[in-house]
């Protein structure tokens, strides 16, 4: 990057791009700020979808979830990626921050009803103020970096586009409609990344990048493990039963099996080129998603066990075991398979994960799943050894 193409005014040249080969680059205290409001989301989320399931409405919880947890992560997936191209840590650039922060509570608070009216309007109105947060910070961006001034520049129209897409599909578009709405201004988000820097992309950091991923992996299992716990904890209340513990030991190992296997590889080595980076981070939306839903699974099973749900336990087990087997797939495709013969697992992680759906059929799933998991982690071990690869 030469001097002249980064404005002289100096509340701009701050706002410069950052180096993408920036020595020891690593999470800033604003950003695991940041990430801390996309908990209270993420576990409202996960929370209704539990909710939908243990009540038997099983397509339309599984429908809203995804539909929510969409805006989640793509919220968060918009603003980590520019954060590591970008981040001047100003008093400007917190500001912007903290009004994309503001925007994810009050979409946090729409949850709620978004689940029980289909009603998205707070939802929207939580986006629309990250999007003001966002905007502000591009457009910053476009003033300062002028080799990357229309990259910039269509971010901005890109992203002021699809919220009027979405304002169409929550207010102007009839109830029999509006999914196919929301799912076209859902395609059209994913289309802005690849069109705005078809002329040149935005100087992320590989190491940075792929920790920030790693942080909000943490957040989703955390959120299993707050949900599972609060859920066994009610269960507990009253009569506790064998079958509750059994429950709370599997889901427990569960949830430790998912963290051994996300950060068994380094990914940072993986995004070599702009096409690599962006199917590891919308397939990511997968991971996300899958994880917080385990923890719905499991708080579903530990609610069957102190019967408080109004499924069977083959539809418990299998509530627990389909995300489970998609976390497990997509993890083994886009972090582990790419290593080729280093991979700790080769083709175990799949397997694994159709073994656990198998387990929904058997009287004890969640045990079940639990006892594959941390077969599967002895495997690994016995066969690569105990240590540890940094991200």
């Amino acid at each position: 990057m030469s001097e002249r193409a980064i404005s002289p005014r100096p509340w701009l040249v701050r706002m410069g791009p950052r180096d993408p080969e920036e020595r020891h680059r690593a999470a800033t205290p604003l950003e695991l700020f940041f990430d801390l409001c996309f908990v209270v989301a993420v576990g409202a989320d996960a929370a209704q979808l539990e909710h939908a399931l243990a009540e038997g409405h099983i397509g339309s919880g599984v429908l809203s979830f995804l539909l929510v947890f969409f805006a989640i992560w793509w919220a968060w997936m918009n603003f980590s990626w520019f954060a590591s191209a970008y981040d001047a840590d100003d008093t400007p650039y917190r500001l912007a921050t903290m009004t994309v922060m503001a925007g994810v509570l009050i979409l946090a608070a729409g949850v709620e009803r978004a689940f029980e009216d289909e009603d998205f309007r707070i939802i929207f109105v939580g986006y629309l103020v990250m999007r003001v947060g966002l905007i502000s910070q591009l457009l910053r961006a476009a003033a300062a970096d002028a080799f990357r001034r229309v990259t910039m520049r269509r971010y901005a129209m890109g992203e002021a586009g699809c919220m009027v897409l979405w304002a169409i599909a929550i207010f102007v578009v009839p109830d029999g409609l509006r999914l196919w709405v929301w799912l076209l201004a859902a395609a059209a988000e994913l289309l802005v990344p690849p069109w705005a820097e078809a002329r040149e992309r935005m100087p992320w950091h590989p190491h940075h990048i792929t920790e920030r991923y790693g942080l909000f992996t943490i957040i989703v299992l955390g959120e299993v493990i707050l949900s599972s716990t609060n859920t066994v904890r009610e269960g507990l209340s009253g009569k506790a039963t064998a079958d509750l513990y059994l429950v709370a030991a599997g889901g427990l190992v569960t949830v430790l099996a998912l963290w051994w296997v996300y950060f068994s590889m380094s990914s940072a080595g993986l995004l070599t080129n702009q096409r690599a980076a962006m199917l590891w981070g919308y397939g990511h939306y997968a991971v996300f998603a899958s994880g917080a839903a385990v923890g719905a699974g499991i708080a579903v099973n530990a609610a069957k066990a102190s019967h408080h749900a109004e499924i069977s336990t083959t539809k418990a087990g299998l509530a627990l075991a389909i995300p489970v087997f998609v976390y497990l797939l997509v993890v083994w495709w886009l972090l582990v398979r790419p290593h080729g013969k280093d991979a700790p697992y080769a083709v175990g992680m799949p397997i694994v994960g159709l073994a656990a759906i198998g387990a929904s059929f058997t009287p004890a799933p969640v045990p079940a799943i639990g006892a594959l998991m941390a077969a599967l982690i002895a495997l690994s071990i016995v066969a690569h050894g105990t240590k540890g690869r940094r991200r």
